[in-house]
Parts: structure tokens; sequence; C-alpha cells
């Protein structure tokens, strides 16, 4: 979360497959649901699955890719040491084992992780997949010219902060040992009971050294999964994937790998998307997306007909967007103002403004409402749905602004109803009810990510959110409330500057622990103790919707990645 380039890519992520998405429990239909859809109702192999996105599947190397859980289209070429559950809902977010045997063995405080391989695991040439090419798989994306992957790596394990890949320093990483050819063995310089969640990422995918060749590697990667890559245009821009012979769903329990073919046509605009979904015409038929969400309009028109709302998949992602304060900014300084803002605002016009109730959920808790990330109900300035403008008056004289106040509300001009002009103008007039009068400044996206997120350009009151890496209250809180990981001349997510020494401690202690139940129950009440700061507003978690083709069956929605997942999916 630390490096520069991060925010970039949490952005590209937000349309790609990961962080627009929402917050609760995921719901999609039961493979019976699509019996209509597609004739039989009992899933079966064969055909061509078509994916129709916005966002090219750029950088298709696992070094380069910052996806959790397996990602989506990568992950049915990239397997990994674990991966998500690929079940509806909240059974969809939890870990469970890949190429491993299990989730991993911690040491006594989890700072030593061990694994065994599977027996039987092949590439797509028949050569055996061994520990030391997920050692060469995680070292390779330490080379400054295949970055763009989650940073945590450099962070966690030992030795491994200026490690610059192995292009440059063959010696290779001493925090990593392989043993034998089936056990991998990781040194960690700090207890972390979450690296179960890290392994799913697509560094830990094995990569043969003898097939390495650099940046041109993503053209034809070597693949452990169910699928490989037989064409990739324009970068990702389409991409043709085909049955890997030697993978065997006896040593891969979680992907289906139904469809013969995945045709990944991507550079599209998203209103045309829908409308071939809708028309399910030809090849459209067998086609879903991975990126593009029913727009408002879109919704409704869908809701009004019977057999394009029985193909609306529902899904949820760890997400939450916030309005967020800079407390080294007047009046901001004062905690009573910042309360004030939060009693104000109304989150049912909050809603609205995101496209309504069912795009987005209204939010008083930072955490997303969902088990694994340890949701505890809580609502520390309880305004009702339509906010308290009398309370918020009322604090705001307390401090000292009794004839009220004018501030400025910075925000993104992307039109993504998140960090958008809707949600501003909705809590200006919320705002305006309190007395307090709102100036808006929009920028264009890149301007606003390169100020919100430089300390040094950091405004007093601007829109926020914040999607996971993986389901856990971990990469939520700690981002954007550890003080340690303030950053003031690179991409800085702690946007209250807070640096608590009791939650930094916590935190600590919360990664220590491997029970990933127990550690939960502390994430939820580390938020609610954060919480009481105001800081952050929480506003809403949004929602996706999106279509799939009339043909296309056994839809699965997990609670990890709020998106459908392709890896399930069968076609007529």
């Amino acid at each position: 979360m630390r490096q520069p380039s991060v925010i970039a890519r949490r952005v590209a992520a937000a349309s790609v497959s990961l962080v627009v998405a929402a917050g609760a429990a995921a719901c999609g239909p039961k493979d019976s649901d699509a019996k209509g859809s597609g004739g039989d109702s009992a899933p079966h192999k064969g055909g061509t699955l078509t994916v129709l996105n916005s966002e090219p599947q750029t950088d298709f190397d696992p070094a380069r890719l910052y996806t959790s859980g397996g990602g989506n289209v990568p992950s049915l070429v990239f397997r990994t040491l674990t991966t998500r559950n690929r079940a509806n809902g909240a059974a969809g977010a939890k870990v469970v084992p890949d190429l491993a045997t299990d989730n991993g063995r911690p040491s006594k405080n989890a700072t030593v992780w061990t694994y065994t391989l599977k027996k039987g695991l092949k590439y797509e040439d028949g050569t055996p997949i061994t520990s030391a090419d997920i050692k060469y798989g995680i070292e390779r994306s330490f080379a400054p010219e295949l970055s763009g992957g989650a940073p945590y790596l450099r962070d966690w394990l030992v030795g491994a902060a200026d490690y610059q890949g192995p292009y440059k320093d063959k010696k290779g990483l001493s925090a990593i040992e392989t043993p034998d050819a089936r056990t991998i063995v990781f040194h960690l310089n700090k207890p972390e009971g979450e690296f179960p969640y890290l392994a799913t990422q697509t560094q830990f995918t094995p990569v043969p050294r003898s097939k390495d060749n650099g940046t041109k590697y993503e053209a034809h990667p070597v693949s452990s999964g169910p699928y490989k890559v037989v064409k990739n245009e324009n970068d990702g821009e389409h991409l043709i994937l085909e049955r890997n012979p030697y993978w065997s769903s006896a040593v891969d329990d979680q992907r289906k790998a139904y469809p013969d073919t995945i045709d990944v046509r991507s550079g599209l605009d998203s209103s045309v998307i829908n409308q071939r979904l809708s028309a399910s015409q030809g090849a459209d038929a067998a086609a879903v997306t991975t990126d593009t969400n029913l727009g408002p309009a879109e919704l409704a028109k869908v809701s009004g007909d019977k057999e394009l709302a029985a193909r609306v998949g529902t899904g949820h992602f760890g997400y939450t967007n916030y309005i967020a304060f800079n407390p080294t900014v007047k009046p901001f300084d004062n905690p009573k103002v910042r309360e004030a803002i939060a009693y104000a605002v109304d989150r049912s016009s909050v809603v609205n403004a995101a496209g309504g109730s069912a795009l987005a959920e209204p939010a008083t808790t930072f955490l997303p409402d969902q088990k694994s990330f340890g949701y505890t109900p809580y609502d520390p300035f309880p305004a009702g749905a339509s906010g308290n403008p009398a309370k918020a008056k009322e604090l705001l004289a307390q401090a000292g602004y009794k004839n009220g106040l004018t501030l400025t509300l910075t925000h993104s001009n992307a039109k993504d109803f998140e960090t958008s002009p809707e949600i501003a103008t909705a809590i200006q007039d919320a705002l305006k009810k309190a007395g307090v009068t709102v100036r808006l400044q929009g920028l264009e996206d890149n301007d606003y990510r390169d100020k919100i997120h430089s300390v040094k350009t950091e405004p007093g009151f601007f829109l926020a959110h914040w999607g996971a890496d993986w389901p856990s209250g971990g990469p939520f809180l700690a981002p954007i409330f550890d003080g340690r990981q303030i950053v003031k001349d690179g991409a800085n997510f702690n946007t209250g500057l807070l640096n608590d020494k009791s939650v930094n401690a916590e935190i600590d202690a919360i990664n220590k622990l491997t029970d990933l139940d127990a550690a939960a129950k502390r994430w939820g009440a580390l938020d609610k103790k954060i919480g009481e700061k105001a800081l952050v507003v929480p506003l809403f978690h949004p929602v996706y919707k999106r279509l799939y083709g009339k043909d296309v069956k056994n839809i699965v929605i997990s609670d990890w990645t709020g998106v459908l997942d392709i890896s399930q999916v069968a076609v007529k």
C-alpha cells in the first residue's frame, strides 16, 4: 500500500474486477435458477464463454497483477499456494488451499510459514511444478521492470526491503527456503497471521526459470491453471484461452473449467456491453462481464423485464465510500466540527445519488457489513437515515461556529457514483441544512488522486473510498489508520494522519493471531474505537448488479470479489 504505483493499481482494479464492488453478503442465482436460461439444468463441459469488459486485462504477468483470491481471468491461468473458496456469498470469503495441501503451517509466533505442494502438479507443457518455481515467481516480482503487484512481500519477508529481483541479484531471497521440490518456507519480519490470505496473490504463481523472458513473459505465461493463453492482442485487449491438457481436477477442486474456450474482449463502452448482454444474440448469449455494472437507468429498465431481471447477478465486496478529514487543516482540527458533519450527513440522499438502494447500502461503520471483516454494528454519531442538522448546529456552536461556516469539499469528476459530483452535491445539500456552506472542488481523476494521496497537498475535507485486498479487517484498517504507514514522500492512504500508539499496538496484536475468526472480532472492536475519533464519515457500500447472457449457467458470486466467478460458469 505504500508504493506510489499502488493507488493507480487500486483504482484500475476498481474497474477491472475488485475494488468498485461492495459490502455485504453476496447472492447469486442457484444452479437451478439458470434452468430457463440455457435448457438443461446441469452444467456441462464444452462451448465458448465470451467475456465482455471495458478495461483490458493489461500486464498479464503474475508478477505485475494486483489481484487477491486468484483474480478472475488471471485465476484461469495462474494458480497460487492458496485461493478463495469458490462459493456464493460469505462462504466465498474463506481462504482455501490451491497448489498447497493446506493453508500453511505457522510457527508459534507466526513469523515462519511452511507449505507443502500437492503431488502431480503440472504446467501446460507437462513439466512438474516445484517449490523452486514458486520461489522464483516471487523473486521476479521484485524486479523493477515487473512492478505493479501487491507490496506486502517487500515489507513482510526478512531482508527483502532492498531486493531488486533475480535479474540483478542471482542469489535470490534467503527468506524463502525450498528444502525439497514440494516444500517452501517463508521467514517473516514480524508475526502475520493472515499470511494465507497473502498467498492468494498472483505473485505466488509458479514460474519456470527456463521459460522466463522478462517483460515479454506476459504474451505467453506458462499456465499452471485449467487454461493456457493462445492469443494476447494489444496488451490484453483480446485474450483467447484454451484448455491446458495437463491440468487435472484431481489436484484442483476449486475451478470447474466447463467451457472449452474463454474469449475475452475488452475496450468496450459500458453501455454497449450491457446492450449486448441484454440482447444475448449469437456468441453474446454465452457472455458475461467482470467489470461492468448496470447503471441506475439501465437497472430500472432491466427490473421491468422479467426475463432480463432473472439474468442479473448481485454481488458485494469489501468496499467503503466515505468522507475523509485532514485534522491538520482548520477547522477540521476540532473534533466537534468533524462530529457535526457526521451528524449532518443525509445518507438516504447519498444512497440515491449513488444510484439508489439497489446499487448502494448506507454505512455507519468503516468495515463492510461482512463477518470475515469482523463487522461490528455501531454508529458513534446516530443521526438516522436523513441526518440530524439540529445536533450538527449544536456541535458547531460548541466549536465556536454558531453562525455556521464555509467549507470546500474536494471530489473527483469521474462519473463513478462514488467520489463524483453526484455524491458531493448530496453532501452539500445536507450540510446546508446545518448552516454549513459547502463549495465543491471537482478535479479530473488523476489530479484528484494525486492531491488526496499526498501529505503535502491533502485537502481538509474530501471524498474517498477503500477496497480490501482480501476479506479481513487487516488490509482495511491498517493502511488507513496505522501511523507507521503514513508516507510523507509517496502515496499516503492514512488520510487522517492518525498515529495512535494504542491503535498501532492493537494492529500488531491482531496480526499475531492465526485464528482468523478471533482476529475478525478484534478488528471489529478496533473499527469501533477508531470510528469514535470522527476521522472519517462512512457513507455507503456499493453493490454490483451485472447482466449475463441467456445461455450462461452455474452462477457463483462470492463476497471475496463480488463478481461472477468465471471459473465456475458453464455455457449452453
